[in-house]
């Protein structure tokens, strides 16, 4: 059916009229029509209008500009893009719900997070999808691309070569790197449950949370939560609790299980749910609604596997004190987009070497605070309409980038 809608048979060999755009009223689709000719274009920010114009945005005005820039590299933040525009760059292996798909396949999300970057953080960024899944090729890539950006958003690359990959370019490059499926999620996760314990008068330290999935995301957010100060967070994956005496783990898995599980918690997932005051979901699947029944009294459910909640909000309900979702149609949604926008803006805004535990940290404290005064089990987390949340979250990442050393302006 796809296929038809994108190249439509002809009227007569479908015996139907056809819609405006060639296709038959039965075959639009208003997602193929949206995305037609693709959903993004570059646009100048200066007129060409005549000689003059040229002589200047071109040839000979232009080389007066380069001839500084090769005198006093750092010029080429003041006289260029650079530092305006972010590459978001895949590999098509980890594509939403869709898994591994490609490179042409996942241009319509690179896309999509590019307009994010501009709509909500008034930021530039271009989609590049690279075809190869070497870990070293992707990185080489990148880095010889590096001189036309002011910062890197990995995107929707597997675990675990998303680790590698972004630890590596970290290592080789001056601007930051961020791998939003693991920080972006972990840093609306952490605003959003800090909010949810102040609701249910709780601390961060006198919770346990439960991580399902030890991908990208369930490694970031473990990392946050005990960065802010968790009580205990336990992770597991299919074969159960991540712990140090499981003879089965990754290198990463191994470093989770040397810094989360504190208790000593071991077997399945809804062993460890027993008792637990907070579950989040990155994995997909189904909890048992049993294993949600035994968890503590006024505990918090963030099932955010999409489109199919780990828990349903209907059975959520039932026995936590707040609930959220990965879904827009739900109260509470852990969306990403409350993030990168602004955490990208307010490094890029001070020209930082990097991003920090520490920005990532101040930038949940700020998306926190701008529903702080607003609190309800429905609200612990702003829309991503909510036109406070970008410009508290850059001023917030920028003062840390100042605070660590990281910033340059």
């Amino acid at each position: 059916m796809a296929a038809e809608i994108v190249n439509p048979r002809s009227d007569s060999e479908t015996g139907t009229e056809g819609g405006a755009d060639g296709t038959s009223d039965e075959l639009f689709d208003p997602a193929f029509a949206l995305h037609r000719g693709g959903k993004m274009a570059v646009q100048a920010t200066v007129p060409v209008r005549d000689k003059d114009d040229l002589s200047l945005a071109y040839t000979p005005g232009v080389a007066k500009v380069c001839s500084a820039i090769a005198e006093r590299p750092e010029l080429v933040h003041d006289y260029t893009w650079k530092s305006q525009v972010v590459a978001v760059v895949t590999d098509g292996t980890a594509v939403l719900g869709l898994g591994d798909i490609g490179p042409e396949a996942s241009l319509p999300v690179m896309e999509g997070k590019a307009i994010l970057f501009k709509q909500f953080g008034g930021v530039d960024a271009v989609p590049i999808a690279l075809a190869t899944t070497d870990t070293d090729e992707i990185v080489d890539t990148v880095v010889r691309l590096a001189p036309s950006f002011g910062g890197v958003n990995l995107e929707d690359i597997s675990a675990p070569r998303c680790f590698e990959i972004e630890r590596k370019l970290k290592e080789r490059l001056d601007i930051p790197v961020f791998h939003d499926d693991q920080h972006g999620t972990a840093v609306v996760t952490l605003a959003a449950l800090r909010n949810a314990a102040k609701l249910t008068d709780r601390s961060l330290g006198e919770l346990r949370a439960v991580i399902s999935g030890a991908g990208a995301a369930g490694v970031a957010i473990a990392k946050i939560l005990v960065e802010a100060g968790i009580g205990d967070v336990a992770v597991c994956d299919r074969k159960g609790v991540v712990s140090a005496d499981r003879g089965d783990l990754t290198d990463v898995k191994r470093e989770l299980a040397g810094f989360t599980n504190k208790a000593g918690l071991s077997g399945s997932l809804e062993d460890a749910l027993d008792g637990a005051d907070v579950f989040i979901g990155v994995s997909g699947g189904t909890v048992p609604e049993e294993a949600v029944a035994k968890m503590a009294k006024d505990s918090m459910i963030f099932a955010m596997a999409n489109p199919n909640p780990e828990i349903h909000p209907d059975v959520a309900h039932k026995y936590a004190a707040v609930v959220a979702t990965g879904r827009s149609d739900f109260p509470n949604q852990i969306n990403n987009v409350l993030a990168f926008p602004g955490i990208f803006a307010g490094a890029m805004q001070v020209r930082a070497s990097q991003i920090t535990e520490g920005m990532k940290l101040a930038a949940a404290e700020a998306l926190a605070a701008v529903v702080a005064d607003e609190l309800s089990a429905e609200k612990v987390i702003p829309s991503p309409f909510d036109e406070r949340v970008a410009p508290a979250v850059t001023a917030a990442v920028a003062a840390a980038a100042r605070a660590e050393g990281v910033a340059r302006r």
